[in-house]
């Protein structure tokens, strides 16, 4: 059974920073791809950011140079630093783990992050 422990969301002013935490059990996390993606009140599901089973790592337009994502595949763990938060950010964070080979895919349950003075 795939289980995922999200942390690290909470209120924010702008410009602050947070860093959100991912910690997935039941699959072979070094052959996963690890990404983070965000859903506002209204919107789609958008893409934040992506790392590869290679590290390689990919962002939104919105978020480049302000999150880095990264793993840490002892704690079959990826992380996302978030810095110089906007209201803009607000939104539920999802964690998702996508096999290398793309036929599984699986979700985390959200952690809210919220930036607002």
């Amino acid at each position: 059974q795939v289980q995922f422990v999200e942390s690290g969301g909470g209120l924010v002013q702008p410009g602050g920073s947070l860093r959100l935490s991912c910690a997935v059990s039941g699959i072979m996390f070094r052959f996963y791809n690890m990404g983070w993606y965000r859903q506002a009140p209204g919107k789609q599901r958008e893409m934040v950011a992506v790392i590869t089973s290679r590290g390689s790592t990919s962002y939104a337009d919105s978020v480049k140079g302000r999150f880095t994502i990264s793993r840490d595949s002892a704690k079959n763990t990826v992380y996302m630093q978030m810095n110089s938060l906007k209201p803009e950010d607000t939104a539920v964070y999802y964690c998702d783990a996508v096999s290398a080979a793309g036929s599984a895919t699986y979700w985390g349950q959200g952690t809210q992050v919220t930036v607002s003075s």
